[in-house]
């Protein structure tokens, strides 16, 4: 199976975990899609679609075609066609959602270079063979960035994927540069004894395969549900007034976060309504220009060309209206007349409604006891005023 603690039972389904390819480790949860078409019956006399949604290492999907007419569920384990021998992976998705996926991702059924057949449902010594050759693939990897660092090529090899039969071994590197890695092909075949395929993929391709987790403290979108790469330029943090710090902003492939789209649209469609940065407000007091935005609140903050300490805050609409005035040629008084009731520094009361004690408890300074302490020096003065005790000290 494609996670370790799942294992494989003898039938091919997993073990383990018992989730039927759904246990959320290593690749068993990554790209998966909701069958909701799965409990609905077809219409009289349509047949079934005949494409099926297969799933390899590392969320890499390829669709192919039941010519065999097998029963094929998800989580079923298949031999496929490849291009030389057979290939081993988990079905996924069946039945009318992968035409749809197929229309979406522009794959014709018919084609016969993209669209390969499925042999059969995998044996017990194809699950055997597919086993074995997984577990080559760490120690290989790290061979093989070995002899890469020894011929002073600059490419990082990130992952290694046999195919099921075990006959070809397609090695994922990434590279800022062309690689002229003929050598280190024959030194990978003269090692490992098998075909070799370089494939490079990108640095967001890279981060898609190889998962992790990202400062949200949840999976990377791209390894789990994000299928399309959209470009990610800085506007859209200025957009949403975020600090431009590459290091907060770049995620685990280095380039600008996919998340930083997601939101993206509602940021540009409240800013309609805000006027421009640099409009400057005319005013009789002097002219004002904006400092600050809140976008969710819809306020704006303007100080007076020399006064830059002082800063007036005022609504969108009140901005609107004065810059209306000042386009008939007129000015306002001043921004005092303007400006809005705002307190930034409002302490925010919760209600205890579970009984739990305050989550404020330790900031206030612990009291000391004064009774004990009282008690204390009262006991030591009455010592000392015992002769007897003076006596004996004596």
């Amino acid at each position: 199976m494609a996670c370790n603690s799942c294992s494989t039972a003898k039938d091919g389904q997993p073990k383990g975990c018992k989730n039927n390819g759904t246990c959320g480790t290593d690749s068993c949860n990554k790209l998966t899609v909701f069958d909701w078409l799965a409990n609905m019956s077809l219409p009289n006399g349509q047949e079934p679609f005949l494409g099926v949604e297969v799933r390899f290492k590392n969320g890499r999907k390829q669709y192919y075609k039941n010519t065999e007419n097998l029963t094929l569920s998800i989580g079923d384990i298949v031999a496929t066609q490849a291009k030389s021998g057979h290939d081993v992976g988990m079905v996924t998705l069946t039945g009318e959602l992968v035409r749809v996926q197929m229309k979406r991702k522009n794959v014709d059924i018919e084609d016969g270079e993209k669209v390969l057949k499925i042999y059969r449902k995998a044996s017990q010594k194809d699950i055997d063979i597919w086993s074995s050759s997984r577990d080559k693939e760490e120690p290989m990897k790290v061979k093989a960035r070995q002899f890469a660092i020894d011929l002073n090529l600059k490419m990082k090899i990130s992952d290694i994927e046999f195919q099921g039969d075990g006959s070809k071994a397609t090695f994922y590197y990434t590279a800022e540069e062309r690689v002229d890695f003929r050598e280190l092909i024959k030194v990978f075949a003269r090692e490992f004894r098998t075909r070799i395929e370089m494939r490079q993929v990108g640095f967001r391709q890279e981060a898609a395969r190889l998962g992790g987790i990202g400062s949200c403290g949840r999976e990377l979108c791209c390894s789990t549900w994000l299928t399309d790469f959209r470009s990610v330029s800085t506007s859209a943090a200025r957009y949403q007034q975020l600090s431009l710090n590459p290091l907060k902003l770049a995620g685990q492939c280095g380039k600008l976060k996919c998340c930083l789209n997601y939101e993206l649209d509602s940021y540009l469609d409240a800013l309609k309504d805000f006027p421009k940065n640099d409009t400057k407000l005319q005013t009789e007091k002097g002219i004002a220009v904006c400092q600050k935005t809140d976008i969710f609140k819809g306020l704006m903050w303007y100080a007076y060309e020399g006064e830059w300490m002082n800063w007036h805050v005022i609504s969108v609409d009140q901005a609107n209206e004065i810059i209306s005035i000042n386009k008939k040629g007129k000015k306002v008084t001043s921004l005092e007349e303007y400006a809005a009731e705002h307190q930034e520094d409002t302490k925010v009361e919760f209600e205890n409604v579970v009984g739990q004690d305050s989550l404020t408890r330790f900031d206030n300074p612990k009291r000391k006891n004064k009774r004990k302490n009282n008690k204390r020096r009262n006991r030591n003065r009455s010592k000392n005023r015992n002769p007897k005790n003076n006596a004996s000290k004596n």
